[in-house]
C-alpha cells in the first residue's frame, strides 16, 4: 500500500508542478540585477505558474505563491556554483537554487528590519541544515485538494487550508520553512497581538501589547509581503530613480 500512495503522490506532485500560461502585466526583474539588490536573510517572493501556485494565490488573494531564503554564499562547497537560495520544492523537497530559478517570474524582495548579523547567521543556518528534508508525497489527500486552482473554500478556511502535510516533522513547504528559521531567533512575521492592561498606577488606561507566536504551518508567502517587520525592496530603485532620465516612445505617446 505505501508504495501505492508513494507513486501517486510522485504523479499528484508532479501535476501540480507543472507549468501553466499565465497572462501578466509587469517586467520581471532580471536575474542579475536581482540579485545585486539581496543580501542574506532576504525573502523572495516569486509568482509561480503551476497549478498548486494558482491554488495558493486563490486561497490567498495574493500575487505572491511561493517564497524562497537568500543565503548568499553559505552554500559554497556544499551545492553547486550558483546556488545561493534554498525553498522547498512539493517533489524535490528542500533544496539550493540559483536565481536563474526566477528568471521570467514576477518577484518581490522582503528584507527583515534590523535583523543582527548573529540572528541573520542562524536564520541561514537553520535553512541550510534542512536542505534534503521531504514532504510525505504520501499523504496523497493534502495534494488532491490543490487539483482546482479555485476550491470552493469559505474564506475563513482558506489560510489552514495552506498548511500541508500530516504533522510529518521531516515536512517543509515554501513558506512553512522560512517562517520556522525566523522563529528560531525569535524574529517576527505576523505574530497573533492580544493587549492587556499595564497595571501601572501611574498610567490607569496604559495597555501592554503580548505578541504570540504563530504556527509555522499557517504562514503563507503573502505574511512576508504584509508584515509590518519586513521591508520591500525595489531594484528598480535600489540604485537611484530618476523618473526625467526615462526614454519614451513619443510615436506611441502622441496617438
Amino acid at each position: 500500500m505505501g508504495l501505492v500512495l508513494d507513486r501517486l503522490g510522485n504523479w499528484l506532485g508532479r501535476t501540480l508542478s507543472r507549468p501553466v500560461h499565465v497572462h501578466g502585466s509587469a517586467q520581471p526583474t532580471p536575474p542579475d540585477v536581482l540579485l545585486a539588490c539581496l543580501r542574506p536573510g532576504d525573502v523572495l517572493l516569486a509568482e509561480g505558474h503551476s497549478r498548486i501556485s494558482s491554488a495558493i494565490k486563490y486561497l490567498t488573494q495574493s500575487t505572491w505563491s511561493h517564497a524562497a531564503l537568500f543565503v548568499g554564499d553559505a552554500l559554497a562547497g556544499r551545492a553547486p556554483a550558483g546556488h545561493c537560495f534554498i525553498e522547498a520544492d512539493i517533489v524535490e523537497g528542500v533544496r539550493s537554487v540559483g536565481v536563474v530559478e526566477f528568471d521570467g517570474l514576477l518577484t518581490r524582495i522582503c528584507r527583515p528590519s534590523g535583523l543582527t548579523d548573529a540572528d541573520c547567521n542562524r536564520v541561514v543556518g537553520f535553512a541550510v541544515e534542512r536542505i534534503g528534508l521531504q514532504y510525505d508525497l504520501r499523504n496523497v489527500f493534502d495534494l488532491a485538494r490543490y487539483l482546482f486552482p479555485t476550491p470552493p473554500v469559505p474564506q475563513r478556511f482558506r489560510r489552514r487550508m495552506i498548511a500541508l502535510g500530516s504533522g510529518d516533522p521531516t515536512r517543509a513547504i515554501c513558506s512553512t520553512l522560512i517562517a520556522q528559521a525566523f522563529q528560531s531567533v525569535r524574529y517576527p512575521i505576523l505574530p497573533v497581538v492580544s493587549r492587556q492592561s499595564a497595571d501601572d498606577p501611574q498610567c490607569p488606561g496604559c495597555m501592554n501589547e503580548i505578541l504570540h507566536v504563530r504556527h509555522h504551518s499557517l504562514f503563507t508567502p503573502r505574511d512576508f509581503d504584509v508584515s509590518p517587520y519586513f521591508e520591500i525592496v525595489k531594484p528598480s530603485l535600489a540604485g537611484g530613480f530618476d523618473y526625467r532620465r526615462l526614454r519614451w516612445d513619443e510615436a506611441v505617446g502622441a496617438s
